[in-house]
C-alpha cells in the first residue's frame, strides 16, 4: 500500500434504482441512463470512476447537479456501498472494514443533523464525548472553535432550531474540526453562508490540513472555491470523470495556442463548462 494515499477509488460503480435479482448495464458510451432487465429502471450514478487523494491534499470534486459528487462522498463516509470496484481510506476497505474506516473520517453536509433544542455549545459538548476529547479541554476548544467561525456569543447558547441554516452549517462544521479526524468529507460545505463566513470555512479548512495535516474531500459548485482552496480538482459528469489536475493546469487545458494575449485567460468556471458540454448564457457570450 502506498503510504502517501490517503483515499483510493478504483473502477468504482454505483447504479440506484435496481432490484435485488436484476441484472444491471452501465451507461453505454453516449452516456444514457442505464435499464434493468425488466420494467424497472435504474440510473448509473458512478460508471467506473477511479482516482485517488494524496495524504494532506484538499480535493476538489466539481460537476453539474447530478453528476454523482456526493454519491462519491457516501462512498468514502460507508454511507453507502459500491456496486463495483473498490474504495479505501488509508488502506481500510469502505466494504470490509466500515468501523475502522469511520474512525479515521468525519463529514460535513446539508443535511447534519443536531438536538434542536439544546445550543451550539451543548450539541458540541456532547460530540466531543463521543470523539473522546479529553474533558478539561473540551469547553475551551468549542468556545475557541465557535468563536473562530464567526459566531456571536449571544448565539453560543441559544436553541439550535433558534438559529439560521448558515449558523448550523457553522456549527455542524465546528463538530466535525473538535474530531480532528485524518480525513475529513465536505459536501458543499459553504452553501448558504455569506462571504465572510465562506472565507472564515476556507480559512479554517487551511489552517486543519497545514496544522493537522488532515486530507480534505470537498464537492462544491463554487468554482472561485475549487480554484483557490484545493490542490487538484477532479470534474465529474454523468458519474465519470473527465478531467483532473491542479486549476492551473486545468485552465491551461483549454487554452489554445494563438489566443490573444490580451484576453482575459480561462477560467476554472470555463473549463467546467467546456467539459461538462454546458455554454455560457448567450447574453454572457455577445460582445
Amino acid at each position: 500500500m502506498d503510504t502517501n494515499i490517503a483515499i483510493e477509488v478504483a473502477h468504482a460503480h454505483k447504479v440506484f434504482g435496481a432490484g435485488p435479482n436484476q441484472s444491471l448495464t452501465r451507461l453505454n458510451t453516449a452516456g444514457d441512463t442505464a435499464r434493468a432487465a425488466g420494467p424497472a429502471r435504474t440510473t448509473v450514478a458512478l460508471d467506473d470512476i477511479s482516482f485517488d487523494v494524496r495524504r494532506g491534499e484538499i480535493f476538489g470534486l466539481v460537476g453539474p447537479n447530478g453528476s454523482g459528487k456526493s454519491t462519491l462522498i457516501r462512498l468514502v463516509a460507508t454511507l453507502l456501498l459500491p456496486d463495483g470496484g473498490h474504495v479505501s481510506v488509508f488502506g481500510h476497505d469502505v466494504a470490509g472494514e466500515p468501523r475502522a474506516v469511520q474512525s479515521l473520517i468525519n463529514r460535513v453536509a446539508l443535511e447534519t443533523s443536531f438536538f434542536k433544542k439544546l445550543s451550539p455549545v451543548e450539541n458540541l459538548l456532547y460530540g466531543a464525548r463521543l470523539y473522546g476529547v479529553r474533558p478539561g479541554e473540551t469547553r475551551r476548544q468549542v468556545l475557541d472553535l465557535l468563536g473562530r467561525l464567526g459566531l456571536r456569543r449571544h448565539d453560543l447558547f441559544r436553541p439550535m432550531e433558534a438559529l439560521s441554516r448558515g449558523l448550523q452549517q457553522k456549527v455542524a462544521i465546528a463538530r466535525a474540526f473538535l474530531s480532528e479526524p485524518r480525513v475529513l468529507l465536505l459536501d458543499e460545505p459553504t452553501t448558504g453562508l455569506d462571504p465572510r463566513s465562506r472565507l472564515d470555512v476556507q480559512a479554517f479548512v487551511r489552517e486543519l490540513r497545514d496544522q493537522n495535516g488532515t486530507t480534505v474531500l470537498l464537492t462544491t459548485h463554487d468554482m472561485h472555491e475549487a480554484e483557490s482552496l484545493c490542490d487538484r480538482v477532479a470534474i465529474v459528469d454523468h458519474g465519470r470523470l473527465v478531467a483532473l489536475d491542479t486549476p492551473a493546469r486545468l485552465r491551461q487545458s483549454i487554452a489554445r495556442p494563438g489566443d490573444d494575449t490580451n484576453a482575459q485567460p480561462p477560467s476554472l468556471e470555463d473549463v467546467f463548462l467546456a467539459l461538462t458540454g454546458r455554454q455560457r448564457p448567450t447574453e454572457e457570450l455577445s460582445v
